[in-house]
């Protein structure tokens, strides 16, 4: 069994090194998207790696480790077949273009940025492994509530974008049905809450105070940085006044009923959006 530090340092060499090779990949490969993919992975690898060298409690680090595994595992196969065989993704086009002939410079450090954040998340399962007393059978009950509420948002919502892009009626138009009909970003939301999930498993552990700032940092990129905003001004530049339309009647970020015109033109509008 390792100690906290040696642990915590030798994930993060391992998330830096791996992102370091995958940065050369994606320069002979010219797809820089690969990155999420690694991300998602990276986080389950490292959540695993915690469950199996820190001392604890084995049945919550098996709890952890099953948590973010299956999350990281779900998550890394949408992403690949996403990604990877794809066009590069548009806002990373737009980095190459904004960056110029410092594109591969600025790249290794933006791959870089996403191993320490990588390794920032998969922190929860280290601080959760190392709770001792465990938390109590009523906080890990609520914990697996809030996770598999979260999977199995995402997968729902990630499922019906799939069905509405694959409906030939769908272009131009923005999805009104499912969990989309009740928030624009349903997917953000699940993922959240998701993130939320581990808060009660570590409430014990010294370190609780670390799932919380992960779930307050991410909740913010969502609502305000990485998220909803570039996702809804290429949403306008592609559907316009459907769009503002949807803006007007449907919640940003938690679902809840529609309010408004939507009520009378959801039904006809086909779909179901990864993002709307």
């Amino acid at each position: 069994m390792l100690s906290i530090l040696p642990a915590l340092l030798i994930a993060l060499a391992a998330a830096s090194l791996f992102m370091a090779a995958l940065w050369l990949v994606q320069r002979r490969i010219g797809n820089a998207g690969i990155v999420d993919v690694a991300w998602a992975g990276v986080i389950g690898a490292l959540s695993v790696f915690y469950a199996v060298v820190l001392p604890g409690e084995p049945w919550l680090r098996a709890t952890v480790a099953v948590m973010l595994g299956v999350w990281s595992l779900r998550l890394t196969r949408y992403l690949y077949v996403r990604v990877v065989g794809h066009p590069e993704e548009g806002r990373y086009q737009t980095l190459r273009e904004n960056w110029g002939e410092d594109a591969d410079r600025k790249f290794f450090w933006f791959y870089q940025m996403q191993a320490v954040a990588a390794w920032a998340f998969a922190a929860n399962a280290l601080v959760a492994s190392i709770s001792a007393p465990p938390p109590a059978g009523w906080l890990v009950v609520l914990s697996v509530a809030l996770w598999a509420t979260g999977i199995a948002g995402v997968a729902t919502a990630d499922a019906q974008l799939a069905a509405f892009k694959r409906d030939p009626d769908s272009r131009g138009k923005t999805c009104r049905r499912g969990l989309w009909r009740y928030s624009r970003h349903p997917n953000y939301f699940f993922e959240w809450i998701h993130w939320c999930s581990y808060i009660p498993l570590a409430a014990a552990s010294p370190g609780w105070w670390v799932p919380l700032v992960n779930a307050a940092a991410l909740l913010y990129l969502f609502l305000f940085v990485t998220g909803i905003p570039p996702t809804e001004r290429q949403a306008l530049k592609s559907r316009g006044e459907d769009y503002r339309r949807y803006q007007r009647t449907t919640s940003a970020f938690v679902p809840w009923f529609p309010h408004g015109d939507d009520q009378q033109t959801h039904a006809t509008l086909p779909g179901t959006t990864t993002d709307n």
